[in-house]
């Protein structure tokens, strides 16, 4: 069963859209914060892309970020690893302050995050074995190859492609080049999943599939996971939570559900070709 969270308004900012609902008896009521996200804002040049970030997101929680494109939705992303360097704000991993990390603060950090590129990001001359067995052996630092033996197998069968094993990336088709690019982010076992456009470029059943496994992922691996997208097939299978980003801040949060009924023009228009 998909994982609710006792949320029934929302606020981020004084113009952030109020969505109300009634409480669920499924609901669990909220865990620990893992990501805290308060006044995040972030430049390039005279461009300010993000205004006002704020965001809370729950241990094993699904968040998905809706916005146009050139929205500053992966900037976020970029902030919350210390990637970039925000202008202003507090960013919190584990009730830790990112923006005041040094190297090797941020080294460790990241070995909790799994980060999906939208191309997957695999290497091309290795197969698939081998780029699953790299962040193991180079990140992880593992030398027993049982284990590393067992990791792999574990993660290709999570995925449903253990056929692949000894195949090259170029013998992929999109679709399988995600789940795999899935499956290596996975096997280091990361608490936090982010998500950068995990259907871009692929067709309709593919993406369904790619949403499904991320909501498949999430309960096997108890990940917690922001996913930033434009698919809105993608946030109705795979999002706990939908936040709507507009103007470099979040304007609307809530149930895919809920916002579908929102009166908010902004909101309404992202769901205007959805029955």
């Amino acid at each position: 069963m998909r994982l609710l969270f006792r949320l029934p308004v929302f606020y981020f900012t004084s113009s952030m859209e109020e969505v109300k609902e009634q409480p669920k008896n499924t609901a669990k009521p909220k865990d620990e914060v893992v990501v805290s996200i308060k006044g995040l804002k972030k430049s390039f040049g005279k461009k300010q892309v993000l205004t006002d970030i704020n965001l809370e997101i729950h241990r094993g929680e699904n968040v998905v970020v809706l916005g146009r494109s050139g929205q500053g939705k992966s900037v976020t992303i970029q902030c919350l690893v210390g990637l970039l360097t925000p202008d202003a704000g507090s960013i919190k991993v584990f009730g830790d302050e990112v923006t005041k990390m040094n190297d090797d603060e941020l080294k460790e950090l990241r070995m909790k995050i799994g980060f999906l590129f939208q191309s997957g990001a695999l290497f091309d001359s290795m197969t698939v074995r081998e780029n699953l067995e790299f962040p193991l052996t180079r990140v992880l630092k593992l030398h027993d190859q049982h284990e590393i033996d067992e990791r792999i197998d574990e993660v290709l069968e999570g995925v449903g492609l253990p056929d692949a094993i000894d195949k090259l990336p170029s013998d992929l088709s999109g679709g399988m080049r995600k789940r795999i690019g899935l499956a290596r982010t996975l096997i280091i076992k990361p608490e936090i999943m982010l998500y950068d456009e995990p259907t871009t470029g692929l067709d309709p059943i593919t993406s369904r599939e790619i949403s499904e496994l991320i909501l498949d992922m999430q309960k096997k691996y108890k990940t917690t996971s922001l996913i930033i997208t434009h698919d809105m097939e993608c946030a109705r299978i795979a999002a706990d939570r939908v936040v709507i980003m507009d103007g470099g801040k979040y304007i609307a949060e809530g149930t895919f559900e809920s916002l579908h009924k929102s009166k908010n023009e902004i909101v309404k228009a992202f769901f205007k070709d959805i029955s």
